[in-house]
């Protein structure tokens, strides 16, 4: 007698590879680390062409190319930028790199010509778009449920709006980027009493869904530097005392080339045992963590198998290319099952997030169907509430848990 449960049971054929691919595209996932901001915080909030094309994926590609100097681009209009971008990368070479294709990508999906010989289609499509009703058709189109923002407490212009009463989408989750903060090289007692007081009534304010930090190659912990201090006495007591979780980025070497100004940094191989030792002297704080070297990727598997409160997020920056993105997934597939979070956009233009989730999506699908087909092959079915089950604990689910606390 066949069961209810063995007439769901797919098969070996194509048939496992259409409902994997069904189910990962229609499945809306949370966008864990982002730096976009809704529209009410206008000019934070970044759309359309121009800002596309100028964004420093792209111009760091094209000064490569383009007959010009740094001072010379730099001294350009916003506008210019993107033309001198859209001509050398698009018009006068192939667009081949996953920036360009990203670009391609957005153009192809609002029925934008893209091999246009200049910007006027998209800059008359862009310009006749309102935003608010835009920004909703592109989180429908990536299937992005909610972002999670990055906020500076210590920026000025960012504070005025939100002392202003604005009222935030929902979809927005705020988070508390601390970069700023262990740059500072002041830290007398009075300081330190004056930051966490700061950063306890800004978390009252904001409800940011967890605190952030990007670190560089030479990360250390413990340490004997300004960093350790703020650590122990700040950023980690902090984190506990309002249950939340703290998001390290390791492995950014800021500035390597000043004049390409934010196009200029550069990552190093870091070490993963400073990310066990924090995890092993704090097992009440739980850790998303994030490196920017591939070479650092096996470790943090190895390192998230031995500590429950650390989960890897994400293929960041250097790491979002489709050949490297399929390298990790399924590196952590086989290593950590479902128990990590596959990717995020580190958008700050808001049509970033079509192309970055299109993309991630294709290598998500495909290393799950190779997963499944692996358990066929060795005498395992799988079902398609099964699939669904794993999608949403990797698109959400795990995310969720490790913010639930607040």
């Amino acid at each position: 007698m066949v069961t209810s449960i063995e007439s769901q049971l797919l098969s070996r054929t194509t048939e496992l590879r259409a409902q994997v691919e069904l189910i990962v595209n229609s499945t809306p996932v949370i966008d864990v680390h982002t730096h976009l901001f809704p529209p009410a915080f206008n000019e934070l909030c970044l759309w359309g062409i121009d800002e596309l094309l100028t964004y420093h994926y792209l111009t760091a590609e094209a000064l490569r190319s383009a007959r010009v100097s740094y001072d010379q681009f730099w001294s350009m209009s916003k506008t210019a930028q993107a033309d001198l971008v859209w001509k050398t990368l698009f018009v006068d070479n192939t667009p081949t790199s996953e920036a360009a294709q990203g670009i391609i990508s957005v153009l192809d999906v609002f029925g934008l010509d893209t091999r246009a010989p200049d910007l006027s289609e998209a800059r008359a499509f862009f310009s006749s778009r309102n935003i608010v009703e835009h920004q909703d058709h592109v989180f429908d189109i990536a299937n992005v449920s909610g972002v999670v923002m990055t906020n500076d407490p210590f920026d000025d212009a960012e504070d005025q709006l939100w002392s202003s009463s604005i009222s935030v989408d929902r979809r927005f989750s705020s988070s508390l980027r601390l970069d700023s903060l262990v740059n500072t090289a002041d830290l007398a007692v009075s300081t330190i009493m004056r930051v966490r007081a700061f950063l306890d009534n800004w978390i009252q304010r904001r409800n940011p869904v967890y605190m952030a930090l990007s670190l560089p190659p030479d990360f250390n912990f413990p340490g004997e530097d300004a960093r350790d201090r703020l650590l122990r006495e700040v950023i980690l007591p902090t984190a506990k005392e309002h249950r939340l979780a703290l998001t390290l980025m390791v492995g950014v070497r800021r500035g390597v080339n000043p004049q390409l100004r934010d196009a200029g940094d550069a990552l190093g191989r870091a070490d993963v045992t400073a990310i066990e030792r924090l995890c092993a002297e704090y097992p009440d704080v739980k850790f998303l963590v994030t490196f920017l070297s591939r070479e650092n990727q096996h470790e943090l598997c190895v390192a998230a198998r031995k500590f429950s409160n650390l989960m890897p997020f994400g293929c960041w920056w250097f790491l979002n290319n489709p050949s490297i993105v399929s390298e990790i997934v399924r590196e952590r597939f086989e290593l950590l099952g479902q128990s990590f979070i596959p990717q995020h956009s580190d958008a700050r233009v808001l049509e970033q997030l079509i192309y970055k989730w299109k993309h991630a999506r294709r290598q998500i699908a495909d290393a799950l169907y190779d997963s499944y087909q692996q358990l066929l092959d060795r005498g395992r079915a799988i079902t398609p509430e099964e699939i669904s089950r794993d999608v949403n604990r990797l698109f959400s689910g795990n995310f969720n848990e490790w913010v639930k606390s607040r």
